[in-house]
């Protein structure tokens, strides 16, 4: 195998809730330098002028490939959506005047869009979903200048291989706090919440989520074991905040306990944060997350409506987010309530019906969203389609949403007044 010098940029410096460190990114990288390949790795988040970083990166490494991370494509704001893409075309342009590599995309965003998006930026292939087989994998059929057909997740300008999940994520190192990307603790006068992720997938089938567009519907999880391990050498290193975000912390309930039980043997002093799914989730794993550190929960209850809830594809009851927001509120750990205001069958009847039950909850901080982002193979894709929202030849990569119809002004004026009132919620 010949030897190449990769390398992997972080493309994304937008902040739109708070700063995120690419640890997908890192993922990748690792596995990269574990094939034996040279690795340089930008965050262009965290520099001042990007531009000028990226040019003298490129002149001084000499890469003989390019991986790009696109994380966002917009901010997901009806009201007046940004289509972030644009940057991450400049960064693909700039990569292409300053040398002959090859351009590879990747990270959640894109692949959302691969199609699309790799034709929107112009690069010159990328890897859909997990690369850290796929990639290093690419890199040695590149070197060697051999047909690239057989490499899961492969996306060309003129086709596209076949879809493949790892199995096994535990084959793959976690990235560690001395490595490649040098983890800054603050940013902008910002704690850092170290993202963590230590499950991949989500089966819930939620209408309108990409989640599994972007990890699969099958549930994988990491060792309880090594997840507390690469913790450790993060507070080592100097870190106390984590943010995991899984998509649902709480599935299975075994292996969160399991995870809890470790993180408070371990005795760590460590704050975090983590992604609630409300349902299933007890007394017993709420006190093992406040004893293992956790101080605050995103809690997507997204209605307050059982019909819109029914629609959304949810699998739990109003009352029992009434029961978990009590038991959460009871162990000190902060909630943040998610509405998704707008989808199909939403009403003005409905939209209050959520109103009242969030601000029932008394919730330390709400956010209300109002239309829902379509995203491609998505139940709600599907739904906008026979309506007619969304025409065939749409492939959503520009912010498309979906509002139903009745709501349009009356949404906003109705929000608009409870957020006056109400100084913890934000839209």
């Amino acid at each position: 195998m010949k030897i190449m010098r990769v390398l992997l940029i972080s493309a994304n410096t937008e902040q739109l809730q708070m700063p995120v460190l690419p640890v997908g990114l890192a993922c990748v990288a690792a596995a990269t330098e574990k094939a034996g390949h040279e690795v340089r790795v930008l965050n262009l988040m965290t520099r001042d002028n990007p531009r000028e970083l990226l040019e003298n990166s490129i002149l001084e490494f000499h890469p003989e490939a390019i991986g790009i991370s696109v994380r966002n494509i917009d901010d997901q704001c009806m009201l007046s959506p940004r289509f972030l893409l644009g940057p991450v075309r400049d960064i693909v342009t700039s990569c292409r005047n300053l040398s002959s590599a090859s351009i590879i995309l990747g990270g959640a965003g894109y692949s959302i869009y691969p199609r699309s998006s790799l034709a929107w930026l112009g690069a010159d292939m990328g890897i859909e979903g997990e690369g850290e087989s796929a990639f290093p994998m690419l890199l040695d059929r590149l070197s060697r200048k051999e047909d690239l057909s057989e490499i899961p997740n492969l996306i060309l300008p003129n086709s596209r291989n076949r879809k493949e999940i790892l199995k096994n994520i535990d084959d793959f190192s976690l990235p560690l706090p001395t490595g490649l990307l040098s983890f800054p603790t603050e940013f902008g006068n910002q704690q850092i919440w170290l993202p963590f992720q230590t499950r991949r997938g989500c089966p819930m089938e939620c209408s309108y989520c990409s989640t599994a567009t972007i990890e699969g519907r099958i549930l994988r999880k990491r060792s309880t074991e090594a997840v507390v391990r690469s913790i450790s050498l993060f507070v080592e290193a100097g870190f106390s905040k984590f943010f995991f975000v899984d998509n649902t912390f709480n599935f299975p309930p075994s292996y969160a306990k399991e995870l809890c039980e470790k993180l408070i043997a371990r005795k760590l002093g460590i704050q975090w944060r983590s992604i609630l799914y409300p349902w299933k989730l007890d007394e017993e794993l709420v006190d093992k997350m406040a004893r293992a550190g956790c101080v605050d929960v995103s809690f997507g209850f997204e209605s307050g409506s059982r019909e819109i809830l029914r629609s959304m594809n949810k699998r739990f009851q109003l009352e029992e987010v009434r029961v978990i927001s009590r038991m959460l509120k009871k162990y000190n750990i902060g909630r943040m309530g998610f509405l998704l205001l707008g989808g199909p069958g939403e009403t003005p009847e409905t939209v209050s019906e959520s109103l009242e039950f969030a601000d029932s909850l008394e919730l330390e901080t709400m956010k209300v969203t109002e239309g829902i982002r379509i995203y491609p193979y998505t139940s709600l894709a599907k739904t906008a389609l026979a309506e007619g929202i969304v025409a065939p030849d749409n492939d959503l990569l520009h912010p498309t949403f979906y509002l139903a119809k009745g709501l349009e002004g009356r949404l906003r004026e109705t929000v608009s007044a409870w957020l006056k009132k109400r100084p913890n919620w934000q839209s």
